[in-house]
């Protein structure tokens, strides 16, 4: 009797895993589709003024590799480029400034602004210094970018003609990341698919839906959007600033798109499961709002969805269950499949899908070490800052 009732628990857990995975694959907005890309466009008649806000803090390693290719934008119209120095300690700004002597190009000016205030993330406090520099400029679009970011030279032109042809308030690209070190390739490809499911691409740019969201590497934002939905003001402590950020601008009545890049990278290296550990870990209990009880459903789920498929075809084999394996199977099936395309746009070979249980666990513990640190009072360490939750910031009024 306790045998049977073990086997037929797993088959029941299988049989969830398998109809959560049907749900994802045909109810969650085709986010594992790899073709929202930037909609169809035109070039207007009158290129509009444009200002690029480069916030940056301790970014000397990677800034010759990017700012170049900002400053080499061939935009038809008037642009420059603002470069945020926050309070860098390895020579960002005089770095930044030598490389706006040797290469030319659009006008560059570097600016700190001091010690972000309590309540201010450091980004979004150099990010409201660059934007204020740029408004004397009166440009029509702001184009918030990081300073590890690579952009192809007709970036700006191109983000400026989908954002007029398609009447968007914000056009976000998610920047390719790198994927050269083993764990890059295992853990990089990933982290874009669990985004997408989060935050479908193709709900965030139809009318009507509440889902929103962008990729801080690269947001063209139209100022007067900014200003309507009091962007950075009104997300200051938002570790997660770009996703609130579309929120912000979305709640404002604006339209939002985000999709895949073709042609702006990001040049930052992560060579180390520990680096790539921090990336995630620094800001995944923030993302679930710093709630224990959404922590635990988070982790019951990415475990029946991600870990239950192989466990359920291991445990059915060995049990002689054929339900349990082939309801296990084919949710794994299903899973490496949805996966598949995401690995293809990032050059990986298919054989990696089957891993995508492993790599979720990976997840799954960084998750849970977001929520350690925190309650240790490190949680969303960055750079030598940690930021307290929301509900301790002192509000502005």
């Amino acid at each position: 009797m306790g045998q049977t009732a073990r086997v037929s628990a797993v088959v029941w857990t299988a049989a969830g895993s398998l109809l959560a995975w049907l749900w994802l694959l045909l109810g969650q907005g085709f986010f594992w589709r790899t073709d929202v890309r930037l909609p169809q466009r035109r070039e207007p008649d009158v290129w509009p003024p444009m200002c690029v806000v480069v916030p940056a803090r301790d970014e000397a390693a990677v800034l010759p590799a990017a700012l170049p290719s900002l400053l080499g934008q061939d935009y038809p119209g008037r642009a420059e480029v603002f470069l945020v120095d926050d309070g860098s300690t390895d020579g960002t700004g005089d770095l930044a400034r030598g490389l706006g002597r040797r290469h030319g190009g659009l006008p560059l000016t570097v600016a700190s602004p001091g010690e972000p205030p309590a309540g201010w993330t450091g980004k979004l406090w150099a990010v409201r210094h660059g934007m204020a520099l740029a408004r004397a400029r009166e440009p029509e679009y702001l184009l918030l970018t990081d300073a590890d970011i690579a952009h192809a030279p007709d970036s700006l032109r191109e983000l400026v003609a989908a954002a007029r042809s398609g009447g968007f308030d914000v056009v976000s690209q998610m920047a390719r990341l790198r994927v050269e070190s083993v764990w890059e390739r295992l853990v990089v490809p990933a982290f874009v698919y669990f985004f997408a499911q989060l935050y479908p691409f193709r709900r965030i740019g139809r009318r009507g839906t509440r889902t929103a969201a962008a990729a801080g590497g690269c947001v063209l934002l139209r100022a007067d959007a900014a200003a309507q939905a009091r962007i950075p003001d009104a997300i200051r402590h938002a570790v997660i600033d770009d996703v609130a950020l579309a929120r912000a601008v979305k709640g404002t009545g604006g339209r939002v798109w985000l999709g895949l890049a073709d042609r702006v990278d990001s040049v930052r290296p992560y060579p180390r499961l520990h680096d790539l550990w921090r990336m995630v870990s620094r800001s995944a209990y923030a993302q679930l709002r710093h709630h224990p009880v959404v922590l635990a459903g988070t982790v019951a789920g990415l475990a029946l969805v991600y870990l239950v498929p192989p466990a359920a075809l291991a445990a059915g084999a060995a049990a002689g269950s054929t339900a349990a394996a082939v309801a296990g199977g084919l949710a794994w099936l299903i899973m490496a499949g949805t996966f598949e395309p995401m690995l293809r746009y990032y050059g990986q070979p298919w054989w990696l899908a089957p891993l995508l249980p492993f790599t979720a666990f990976l997840y799954l513990l960084m998750t849970v070490d977001s929520a350690v640190q925190h309650y240790r009072g490190r949680g969303a360490a960055w750079k030598g800052r940690t930021y307290a939750r929301p509900e301790a910031v002192p509000d502005e009024g």
